[in-house]
Formats: structure tokens, C-alpha cells, sequence
């Protein structure tokens, strides 16, 4: 499918790499360039969006609207576009519960749009091979077509509502909650002056872990602050299903606690951040 019209909320990184991706086998892609930020405008020239300028004219002239936000954002986003009567596919491709996801579904059908979940796994879409757009629905093969040749891969699962948005939640689960919990135990060795130790013991019975620890930490500081909403959203995923959502809950606080360091750049020492977990403790 070449002569698709794509409308992108918003030209974050990931969604600005998604637009390019679809620009790259003949799709039209536009944003809505009203109260978003420099940064946003400056990617979505890089990546070749047309600017409608306003919601309202992006949805009159798109066939799909794709929404890639932070969680939180996702339901608000969602009925700021249905109240504009869009009639098209509406593509959530946010990291969201299942819950969360049917709940945007209903959203958009109120309106007389058509739902398709969407959940997206790797980093933005910059090269073949990395990154893939999970999607479900009775209209994913149909999205799905719109990539097809693209470096994104978009992998069309089943046509339930909440499917796709499941398999990001459970990925994501281990990625990133691992990857807190890590931070969280270096937190609570230095705490308890067994820091050293701790790193000793690993060097003997779990070799890597020291460096993947700090790594955990130093990586994904600059986006810790969307980290916590999505940590939210996966411990609800995981209470609707009757398990325990603690796990994450606790993943959403140390997120929060790194919130500070939103977009930083160099990547801040190991040890401040650290200082800043613990500053934080209740």
C-alpha cells in the first residue's frame, strides 16, 4: 500500500522514526505541528512529515492515525482525536495496559472511528532488523500493509483489541522492570554499606551483573520519567489477569525517583544517580 495517508501523534523519537519508515516505501505522513515543542518540529522535518498544523486538518486528511505518546498521555490523546470526528483507522501503538488499550477503543468507535492496537518492541525504527510493530484488530492487516518493505517490521497477531498491547506489556515486564530492579538492589547495597561486597560476590557467582547493573542505571535515565507510566500500566496489566502488580508498582517508583534526568545528555555518573534514589527514600 503506497498512496496511504498517515496522520503521526506525535514525532517523538520512536514516532518520528515510524513516519520516516512509512515515508520510505511511498506513505504520505503528516503531524500536527500546534502547541508541540521545537524538538518535535525539528524531527518531523528531519524525517520529512507534513504539517497540518492542527489536529482537526490532520484528521480530515488521514486514512490512519497513528499515536505514539507517553502512556499517560495515550486515553487524553485518543479522545482529543475522536472529538474531531475522525472516521479512519485509529492505530494506538503506546505501551498501555490491555485495559488501558480497550478503553481507548471504545474512545475512538464512539466517535465512528475503527481501533487497532498496537504495541511497538526495539528502539526507533532506524535500521532493518530491529524493530518490530506488534498489531491486533479487525483492521492490523490492513496497517500492517502500509509497512510492508519498510525497516519497520509490523507483525499482524490476531483481531482482538488488547493483544497486541498484552505482548508489549509482558516484553516490556522483564526489559525494563528488570532492568529497575537492578538499579533498586545497587540502591539498597550502598544504603546498607555492602555495596562492595555485594560487587564481589557478583564478580565470583554472577559475572556481568556489576556492569549491567550501572549500565541499567546510566542508559535509561533520560527516560526514566515515561519509564514509570509504563511500569504503571503493567502492574495494572498484571492485576487484571489476578497477579501481583506489586512487582511493578515498585518499578514505577524507582522510575520516578530518576524522573529529574528527563532528556539529559551526557548520561549522568553512576553515583549521582544513586544519590538521587536515595534522596528519595520515604
Amino acid at each position: 500500500m503506497t498512496d496511504v495517508r498517515i496522520g503521526l501523534l506525535h514525532p517523538g523519537e520512536m514516532g518520528a522514526s515510524i513516519g520516516a519508515a512509512a515515508r520510505g516505501v511511498g506513505a504520505s505522513v503528516s503531524w500536527a505541528s500546534s502547541g508541540r515543542s521545537d524538538d518535535s518540529r525539528r524531527r518531523a522535518a528531519k524525517s520529512g512529515l507534513e504539517d497540518k498544523t492542527s489536529l482537526s486538518e490532520l484528521a480530515s486528511s488521514s486514512d490512519f492515525i497513528i499515536s505514539v505518546c507517553p502512556p499517560d498521555a495515550a486515553t487524553a490523546l485518543a479522545k482529543s482525536v475522536a472529538a474531531t470526528g475522525f472516521a479512519g483507522v485509529y492505530v494506538d501503538a503506546n505501551a498501555v495496559s490491555t485495559g488501558t488499550a480497550r478503553e481507548v477503543a471504545a474512545i475512538v468507535e464512539n466517535s465512528g472511528a475503527r481501533f487497532v492496537d498496537g504495541g511497538i518492541i526495539g528502539p526507533p525504527a532506524h535500521r532493518q532488523g530491529t524493530t518490530r510493530l506488534y498489531l491486533s484488530g479487525d483492521e492490523a492487516a490492513t496497517v500492517a500493509s502500509a509497512f510492508e518493505g519498510s525497516i519497520l517490521e509490523a507483525i499482524t497477531i490476531d483481531t482482538r483489541p488488547g493483544s497486541a498491547s498484552a505482548l508489549k506489556m509482558c516484553y516490556a515486564a522483564w526489559t525494563k522492570g528488570s532492568a529497575a530492579l537492578l538499579i533498586a538492589i545497587r540502591a539498597l547495597a550502598l544504603a546498607e554499606g555492602v555495596e562492595g561486597a555485594l560487587l564481589e560476590e557478583w564478580s565470583i557467582s554472577q559475572q556481568g551483573l556489576d556492569a549491567r547493573s550501572t549500565a541499567a542505571a546510566r542508559n535509561n535515565a533520560f527516560k526514566a520519567w515515561r519509564f514509570a507510566g509504563e511500569m504503571r500500566e503493567i502492574a495494572a496489566t498484571f492485576e487484571a489477569s489476578g497477579l501481583p502488580g506489586e512487582f511493578h508498582a515498585g518499578a514505577a517508583d524507582i522510575y520516578e525517583r530518576l524522573a529529574g534526568f528527563k532528556d539529559c545528555d551526557p548520561a549522568p555518573e553512576f553515583s549521582e544517580l544513586m544519590q538521587t534514589i536515595l534522596a528519595n527514600r520515604t
